[in-house]
């Protein structure tokens, strides 16, 4: 049987870090909720990292996406491990393998 855990990501970029081959986008997401007590929405705002490889992604974004932009990222979730100090430290890693800008950040000089 094969399964594929999939993510998308509608958020505006938080910051940028090449880490090695890989370079990691933080996305500022929104999941907004209902406070049941004034039927009010509230901002909850979540920060998920997303991980992209290929080169030629890598190099748009660096060129064309900016602090603040609204973008679009879309991949598959990964699991994996790795041994720290004599411990196993477990990860979920989101590999994007689409992104796009949906929003340019207004200047805030304008």
């Amino acid at each position: 049987m094969n399964n594929i855990a999939e993510f998308q990501i509608i958020g505006r970029v938080a910051r940028t870090a090449q880490v090695g081959s890989a370079l990691k986008v933080t996305l500022a997401a929104n999941y907004g909720t209902k406070d049941k007590t004034t039927n009010e929405w509230k901002e909850d705002p979540h920060f998920n990292t997303v991980t992209i490889f290929g080169e030629g992604t890598q190099d748009y974004i660096e060129k064309h996406i900016a602090t603040g932009d609204l973008v679009h990222a879309r991949g598959r979730i990964r699991q994996s491990n790795y041994e720290k100090n004599g411990e196993t430290v477990y990860t979920v890693d989101l590999i994007c393998t689409e992104f796009s800008r949906l929003a340019k950040v207004l200047d805030q000089a304008d």
